[in-house]
């Protein structure tokens, strides 16, 4: 049955571009699924291993540049007599080459911060994504720095001499960023539904007690790091192809603050949760566009917040799923489930 409602929702949501006639609407599912990939890899980290990343804009920053200047290419004065050339490539050559670069920049930085926890680690992400800004802003020579790097190509998927697809158009850019939505969903459940996903679980509730079982800490919170910053280079590189233009603001601090929003209002530790949370705080703030004034938006954005995170701590999947298994108990159910002390006792 889950399965059944799983591909019927996929279904209904590729069905959108053939009914949905706004293409404004469109271009705002397509930025809202990316920051949706985005949320599920900081779910991974914060949710299942319990790791609270301020910095991981900077992986996503890290994809978006690197798919970016790989396809566009661009040249480096290395010294005086010798200029490095790096001829433009594909680009699904350069989104993987973003994926990959953001992973092992996740690697890095997991064998440097996980010796540390709590506040340190903290200190460490959001070091280390003011370094890589500061890097994309004043290395003028390969990033252009606040001009921005533009006229960045669009996917494109080809057999030569027989066909060709540009994802010029917003319907085949809305179904590509769906499509790598649900590969990261899927990646994300086989990994959490594995041995390494039940450790990474067990350090998130209890690390001395998982430690003193045998459970790697550094090697199962390093795993869960390069899988979190390859999925947020994945955004990033999709987010490049689809603007068409990239700068140091998107390595600005509120990007992962709306991550963190979208993972702990949608339900932190929780499949559906980064996709409920970011479709509510990705679509909301178009909603409010149309009768409130900006400053209202934002009060409102963060009353909203407020009141979720008081009366559904835990996130809204889990406050309904828990809601629906009381239901499908019903009356019998819940007094049973009541009186089981009582009888023990």
């Amino acid at each position: 049955m889950n399965r059944f409602l799983e591909v019927s929702v996929v279904l209904f949501l590729a069905s959108i571009p053939f009914w949905l006639g706004n293409l404004y609407y469109l271009h705002i599912l397509i930025t809202t699924g990316i920051f949706i990939i985005a949320a599920m890899s900081l779910n991974l980290l914060l949710g299942y291993t319990g790791q609270l990343s301020l910095g991981h804009v900077a992986f996503f920053g890290i994809g978006s540049y690197t798919s970016a200047l790989v396809s566009l290419g661009f040249d480096l004065e290395l010294t005086e007599s010798y200029t490095f050339v790096f001829e433009p490539k594909p680009v699904w050559f350069a989104f993987l080459c973003g994926i990959v670069l953001a992973a092992i920049s996740g690697w890095l930085i997991g064998r440097i911060s996980f010796k540390v926890r709590g506040a340190y680690f903290v200190i460490v992400s959001i070091s280390f994504a003011e370094v890589v800004r500061l890097v994309s802003l004043n290395w003028i020579d390969l990033t252009e720095g606040p001009m921005a790097l533009n006229n960045i190509q669009p996917f494109t998927f080809a057999i030569p001499g027989l066909w060709e697809l540009t994802f010029f158009k917003k319907e085949p850019n809305y179904w590509l960023v769906l499509g790598l939505c649900v590969v990261c969903f899927v990646i994300i459940r086989r990994l959490v539904q594995s041995r390494a996903g039940r450790a990474m679980i067990a350090l998130r509730e209890n690390e001395p007690l998982a430690t003193s079982i045998g459970v790697d800490v550094t090697k199962y919170l390093v795993l869960a790091t390069i899988l979190s910053a390859g999925m947020a280079g994945a955004a990033g590189g999709l987010y490049t192809h689809y603007v068409r233009i990239v700068d140091p603001d998107i390595f600005l601090f509120i990007y992962t603050v709306t991550m963190v929003i979208m993972v702990v209002t949608g339900g932190k530790g929780t499949l559906a949760g980064p996709v409920v949370g970011g479709l509510i705080f990705g679509i909301l703030p178009e909603v409010l566009r149309a009768f409130a004034s900006p400053e209202v938006q934002w009060i409102i954005y963060g009353i909203l917040m407020i009141l979720i995170v008081y009366f559904l701590p835990e996130g809204i999947v889990p406050a309904v799923t828990q809601w629906w298994q009381r239901r499908a108990r019903g009356p019998e159910g819940s007094m049973s489930q009541g009186s089981a002390p009582g009888a023990a006792s």
